[in-house]
């Protein structure tokens, strides 16, 4: 019989669902492996090749812990909620969850047929009620927690209620938003208009519970506070900085401006510094790491404070550089600044306002990456210098951020590159306060040197004048020493339809919470996916009958980002279908955190960095024992599609042939890669493809229409997409898998070429053929394995063994390939050996695996089976090969025992007939014997 692996891969794909075979058990006699990928965002045009990449790399590991004894979880599920299908139903009028439902079939029909050991009893969808149920509690624990910088973690609200009550807010070390007093509106309480946050427990009892919630607000993690985001009209929503591109949205490309709003935020940088700290205790590609830090970007400084002429506000700046603050000759405040309207003098306030305008089409990306064109425009107000009470300029300028510090920045264009760009191109005093340095073509940025010009940092070293200007700053009171981070507390809040909606109402403009008895808060019908005509979220066409859960004078209509659902969804594998908590604490405490996960690089400052933030709070609250999400993390490379193209001379519906296009003025044209071969297009298979091109012309090289190529990423809008269900139908599934672990090592991007895919399929055709004889059948013997057999065996178990544990997963292929080799050369067909190559091939072959197994006559799983052990002494040598030598020069090898003495090594070389035939009769002067290594005959 024949390798018949569509019959094969078929029955067992039956077997495995039918026996929940990869079902995972809650064993706690057995050690725990978790192993994860990053689950995937369902799309309607399903999986492509690349997709499984990761997959197929976590499957192995988990089949190869299976068998190493290991209680091993493997779930898989969908991060099901997001824009792309929200975007679908605004098209065409269908609903989200329809268009969800259907690419999630599409997605497991795919999985499916490649074999995965996933347990789908653990399946979860973020779009799920009875999922999202506990993100909207898990967001209500956020709600109901600050951050006490005494213990450095997150508590219990109420604790901190506790404190006021007893002492105000008196010795109460809160992280709190910065300056929240001048948020509040103190005509509701007691306090002046000079109120700077400070309260007593008699004026703390004293509020009504509104005026008590309006101050807690600002100590909640979760928050609502007027941020500055990206607004994107024509998606009618807020957008994150990685769905912009150049000014516009990734999707749909329509232009996005930075608005002011009122949106929910979580605390992030409450934990900023222990999210760097951290990155030291796992296990993690140092290039993630460094995003990270760099994302969170830590800054060691001062906060300093200018006072304003004929203004009573003052500007606070923070600076890692305060030994340069005589260096000092304008400020520059970002455009979005509330001071700015507030202290612009009348005769500049078009201009001001004209370049605010402007300022807000481009994103914080924009401006930050756009060091070329210099722009900016002059409040007509002055600042006062805290040291030497000059008049300094005030300006503002897109170079500055909001969202970064304070929003103002003291310019120092002798000592910072983008301050002196900005001086230079408006004509502003640049002052040296560098000794001995020459800043007439560029500013020094370095920190080596001494301070000059600074009446009382002159002559001190740079290092050194910083920390003399701190003291001097915090001994004058205009400022104090800071620690300061990039990181900005994340929004919270989208303006769309398909997200999970909060579990808040409002009532007076106060938010509060539905109890948890009455969640999930789910998404109500609504009449149209857009936003409103008033621009309200798209929530907010629903009428007070359509919510299930209605409470107070309105509902909250933003929904959570994407993330949120992403965030904690490897917690909620340990207890999918638990209705009273999000996982039982006995399940949390045997899994615990994941001990391999699998993901592309692209999430590094998005998924990983919230969920190791939700993570640490749910530490920090006592829902969980542990501080980090991944002990280890591998990202897989990308695998990148090959494009092939079709050059149409211009004006005209011809095309002609690559290599004579330099004749003609051409335009490429993507062409679909399964109307290609070998780069040669099936010309009459084109003039099908599309109506544009049904009577298209052809200029031919030898007959033959040659396409250009390309490599580069696979995608629908290229026509390069290969899918997986094309080749598991031509080569199976096992054939697929091996492959795509061939290709390369997992974590590097790799193009993708089928040319050698055969010779994998033919691999596991020639294994299939060590179990049966030359007329396809099943035939093995069951006598003992010779010598050669075990070391062909014992010498793959060790080379297999060691490659998984380094994640080398393509090496593994190779090996596995010369031992069917080996094997095969001396005609191996032994049972006991080849029933432990079944084990080593069984992670990435598992269907051929179980086949063969059975015919072996096991009666249950390969996936059952314990992993070969290595054995050390299969691998001796009990024989060396000497060379033999004639006056230096190697003739010919003979093989005898290691033991041998050298007498008779001499004597039995002597006697060999290759002796005596290079001896030619002639008598030799003496024999060299070294003992395992070689025989030299001198003549």
């Amino acid at each position: 019989m024949d390798y018949d692996f569509k019959k094969i891969e078929k029955k067992w794909r039956s077997h495995w669902k039918n026996n929940q075979t990869y079902k995972t058990h809650h064993q706690t006699d057995k050690p725990k492996y978790y192993v994860l990928d990053m689950f995937p965002y369902p799309s309607g045009a399903g999986l492509h090749v690349g997709h499984p990449l990761g997959y197929i790399a976590t499957d192995i590991i988990a089949r190869y812990k299976r068998a190493n004894g290991f209680n091993v979880l493997h779930p898989m599920g969908y991060d099901s909620f997001g824009l792309p299908a929200e975007q679908y139903a605004i098209q065409f009028g269908q609903h989200p969850a329809i268009t969800t439902e259907n690419n999630i079939a599409r997605y497991r029909e795919q999985l499916d047929i490649l074999g995965f050991s996933f347990d789908w009893d653990r399946e979860v969808r973020t779009s799920d009620p009875n999922y999202y149920k506990w993100t909207q509690w898990i967001f209500k624990q956020l709600y109901n927690s600050w951050y006490n910088l005494d213990t450095n973690k997150a508590e219990s609200i109420e604790i901190l209620i506790q404190k006021f009550q007893e002492n105000g807010s008196y010795n109460t070390n809160a992280d709190v938003i910065e300056n929240w007093y001048k948020n509040l509106d103190v005509t509701k309480f007691h306090f002046g208009k000079d109120f700077q946050g400070d309260f007593s427990a008699t004026d703390w009892k004293s509020m009504q519970p509104e005026q008590r919630e309006l101050i807690l607000q600002h100590f909640r993690i979760a928050y609502l506070a007027d941020t500055v985001v990206n607004w994107c009209e024509g998606l009618g929503t807020v957008l994150a900085n990685d769905e912009v591109k150049e000014g516009v949205s990734e999707r749909g490309g329509y232009p996005v401006i930075q608005k002011l709003m009122k949106q929910w935020n979580l605390k992030i940088t409450s934990y900023a510094e222990r999210l760097i700290n951290d990155l030291d205790t796992i296990d993690w590609p140092e290039p993630i790491k460094e995003m990270q830090r760099n994302w969170m970007g830590k800054s060691i400084g001062a906060s300093v404070l200018f006072d304003i002429e004929n203004h009573d506000e003052k500007i606070e700046v923070f600076t890692t550089r305060p030994d340069t603050i005589f260096g000092v000759t304008f400020v520059t405040l970002s455009p979005e600044h509330l001071l700015v309207k507030k202290i612009t003098h009348p005769d500049n306030k078009q201009q001001i306002e004209n370049y605010i305008k402007s300022s807000s089409l481009k994103t914080e990306r924009d401006r930050q990456s756009d060091v070329k064109n210099i722009s900016g425009a002059f409040t007509g107000a002055f600042a006062i210098h805290p040291f030497s009470g000059e008049k300094i300029p005030i300006w503002i300028g897109d170079y500055v951020l909001a969202s970064y510090g304070t929003g103002a920045v003291m310019a120092v264009p002798c000592g910072d590159q983008r301050d002196w760009n900005f001086a230079k191109y408006f004509k502003i005093e640049i002052k040296n306060i560098f000794k001995n340095i020459d800043i007439s073509e560029k500013a020094y940025t370095e920190k080596d040197g001494e301070i000059a010009n600074s009446e009382f940092l002159d002559g001190h070293a740079i290092h050194d004048a910083i920390k003399i200007a701190i003291d001097k700053i915090e001994e004058k009171g205009i400022g104090k020493g800071k620690v300061n981070y990039r990181l900005r507390d994340a929004i919270f809040s989208r303006q769309r339809y398909w997200g999970e909606p909060f579990p808040v109402y409002f009532k007076n403009d106060i938010p509060y919470l539905i109890i948890d008895a009455k969640l999930p808060v789910e998404l109500p019908p609504v009449d149209a996916y857009l936003p409103t005509a008033s621009g309200q979220p798209p929530l907010a066409r629903a009428r007070k009958e359509d919510w299930k859960i209605f409470e107070g004078d309105r509902m909250e209509t933003n929904t959570m980002p994407g993330w949120a659902g992403s965030s904690w969804y490897f917690l909620r594998y340990l207890d999918p279908n638990n209705e009273t908590a999000f996982a039982d604490k006995s399940k949390i405490d045997y899994w615990q955190n994941v001990d391999l996960y699998i993901g592309g690089a692209e999430h590094a400052t998005g998924h990983l960095l919230y969920a190791r933030f939700w993570t640490k709070f749910l530490y920090d609250r006592g829902f969980i024992p542990f501080v980090e999400p991944f002990k280890k993390m591998i990202n897989q490379g990308m695998i990148l599609g090959r494009s092939n193209f079709v050059y149409r001379i211009k004006d005209s519906n011809t095309y002609v042939s690559k290599g004579l296009k330099k004749n003609y003025e051409t335009i490429a044209i993507n062409v679909d890669i399964n109307l290609v071969e070998d780069d040669i297009l099936n010309t009459v298979k084109f003039k099908n493809w599309r109506p544009e091109f049904e009577k298209a012309e052809f200029i031919l090289e030898d007959g033959k229409y040659n396409c250009g190529f390309e490599i580069e990423k696979m995608s629908k809008s290229k026509h390069n997409v290969q899918t997986p269900d094309e080749l598991v139908e031509k080569f199976g599934a096992d054939t697929l898998r091996m492959f795509e672990m061939f290709l390369g090592p997992l974590e590097q991007f790799k193009p993708w070429d089928t040319k050698s895919i055969n010779g994998v399929h033919n691999f596991l055709r020639k294994c299939w053929r060590l179990f049966h004889n030359s007329e396809g059948v099943f035939s093995v013997n069951r006598d003992t394995p010779t010598k050669d057999e075990l070391k062909i065996l014992h010498k793959t178990i060790k080379k297999v063994t060691d490659e998984i544990d380094r994640y080398s997963f393509n090496t593994v292929v190779s090996t596995m390939m010369i031992c069917t080799n080996e094997l095969t050369d001396i005609k191996c067909n032994n049972a006991t050996i080849l029933k432990s190559l079944l084990i080593l091939l069984a992670p990435y072959a598992p269907h051929i695996a179980e086949e063969l197994w059975e015919k072996l006559g096991e009666k249950s799983s390969v996936t059952e089976a314990a992993w070969p052990k290595f054995n050390a002494d299969y691998l001796v040598e009990d024989q060396f090969e000497y060379p033999v030598s004639f006056n230096g020069k190697m003739r010919y090898k003979i093989s005898l025992p290691f033991e041998m003495p050298p007498i008779e090594i001499e004597s039995l070389v002597l006697q060999n007939e290759q002796t005596l035939k290079y001896l030619e009769g002639k008598p030799h002067k003496k024999i060299i014997v070294v003992p395992n290594r070689i025989v030299n005959i001198v003549c």
